[in-house]
């Protein structure tokens, strides 16, 4: 492919996101036709289908998804490339894109407000994902910095904590335990959780708990988010191991109550992490150090 342009991965980078000629087109302010030569063309030079139609559908073959793997981490150094010379140049801003597993955005935004409020002139991007996104945007370079409770494995990355992230256990404010001034774990046994899916953070620091105190519970009930769980237990379905900064405003109005379980809350730590070989760019690297600093006060004001 020695005659690929950047114009061409540009167009087919779009593509590839949106799945859709039209909605790449009308996002680069080109024509149709104009998109579907680019990437004829870069199919030409590949010497093999990138795309295809399946009904009115566009699907990535094998050889488009690795093709759109590097057309994106091509703009993304161009990016750095881009804002590395701005700070040269002693240009203030850039552009800062941030992974939050979704535990985080209880506080997320809060902490980039009060970043963006002191930096101005960064533009900030900001992805709200279950852990296993967040993981495989770090490992693509889509993000310059993730928030989250447990740092990948799978690839060497830089993960500093910068903030305690209580567990807890609750329960509808009616309920026989949240009654109680102490609650043995032992006592958990004969209750029904509401959990989080596999693969997610919280389920592994509930199942280590779990683990730990001998606690095994008689049934649960599985769903995807904190919001959903919050519902469930505010409907008397059960009680649920969450992170407190999902439940402060619930816990603080009256609608859940936290269980005062013996040798709870659970500490873990909150971490921002990036990738071990990705050189941070000055405003990435001011958040970094920003968050370290500034985030353990902030957090606990709202809190």
């Amino acid at each position: 492919m020695k005659h690929v342009t950047l114009r061409q991965l540009k167009v087919f980078e779009s593509v590839a996101r949106h799945l859709s000629f039209s909605r790449a087109a009308e996002e680069l302010h080109l024509t149709q036709p104009a998109v579907s030569m680019q990437v004829k063309q870069l199919e030409e030079q590949a010497g093999l289908p990138l795309t295809e139609m399946i009904g009115k559908k566009v699907y990535l073959t094998e050889a488009g998804e690795e093709v759109a793997r590097h057309a994106r981490l091509l703009a993304q150094q161009l990016r750095e490339a881009g804002e590395a010379l701005d700070a040269i140049k002693g240009v203030r801003g850039g552009r800062l894109s941030v992974g939050v597993i979704s535990t985080a955005k209880y506080f997320a935004p809060h902490l980039l407000a009060e970043f963006r409020r002191r930096q101005p002139g960064i533009e900030l991007r900001l992805g709200v994902h279950n852990r296993e996104t967040v993981v495989r945007k770090l490992a693509e370079n889509e993000v310059d910095l993730a928030i989250m409770g447990q740092p990948p494995l799978e690839f060497p990355t830089v993960a500093e904590a910068f903030a305690d992230h209580p567990l807890v256990i609750i329960g509808a404010p009616d309920h026989p335990l949240a009654q109680r001034k102490k609650v043995a774990p032992s006592l958990l046994n004969e209750e029904t959780f509401i959990i989080r899916e596999p693969g997610s953070g919280t389920r592994a620091a509930m199942e280590r708990y779990f683990s730990d105190a001998r606690i095994a519970p008689r049934q649960s009930m599985e769903l995807v988010s904190d919001e959903a769980i919050k519902q469930a237990v505010m409907a008397g379905l059960g009680l649920a191991f969450i992170s407190a900064h999902a439940v402060s405003l619930e816990c603080e109005v009256g609608r859940l109550a936290i269980l005062p379980v013996t040798g709870m809350p659970v500490i873990r730590r909150w971490f921002v992490v990036h990738r071990a070989e990705k050189a941070l760019l000055p405003v990435a690297e001011t958040f970094r150090a920003f968050l370290i600093a500034e985030a353990p006060v902030l957090l606990s004001r709202k809190g």
